[in-house]
């Protein structure tokens, strides 16, 4: 298996758009979300993120093959005293690179990031069926602080 230190991470581009749907859509919970034979909408989305300063959605290279993505979010606020968060959202590691350390190092640039953007709290969701993903966020100094709504539309 392959040590995170081969890995390059980079802005996604549309070309990188076919791998990061597979990723997506590669469990129970995307399968039943995602539609990877048709790109159209996730195009039009990556289109949306690239205009907008405080989105970053990024993909991990690895011998110029994508095998990891997040997006991250940065959120003015006023709460906190006017405090910036930033959201991790989408993570996703190739089923080939689990292990490898990846997912650690897509979190830790997520983190870091935030720090250069002046953020004070980074915080996620993960859905309550992924207990792994749940281990595996707490292991990298997060809690699972909130109880979280979704209200679909």
């Amino acid at each position: 298996m392959a040590e995170a230190a081969e890995f390059d991470i980079r802005p996604a581009t549309e070309d990188d758009l076919p791998a990061i749907v597979a990723m997506l859509a590669d469990d129970p919970l995307g399968a039943a979300r995602e539609s990877p034979g048709d790109l159209t909408p996730y195009l039009t989305a990556l289109k949306r993120l690239a205009d907008d300063p405080h989105q970053h959605m990024v993909v991990a290279v690895r011998a110029g093959r994508v095998v990891g993505t997040l997006q991250l979010t940065v959120i003015p606020g006023l709460s906190r005293r006017g405090a910036t968060r930033s959201l991790i959202e989408g993570v996703r590691v190739h089923a080939d690179e689990r292990g490898s350390g990846l997912g650690t190092r897509l979190i830790q640039w997520a983190i870091d990031q935030s720090r250069r953007e002046n953020c004070q709290l980074v915080q996620l969701t993960s859905d309550v069926t992924r207990t792994d993903a749940h281990r595996f966020y707490e292991r990298l100094g997060f809690a699972a602080s909130h109880v979280g709504f979704k209200l679909s539309l």
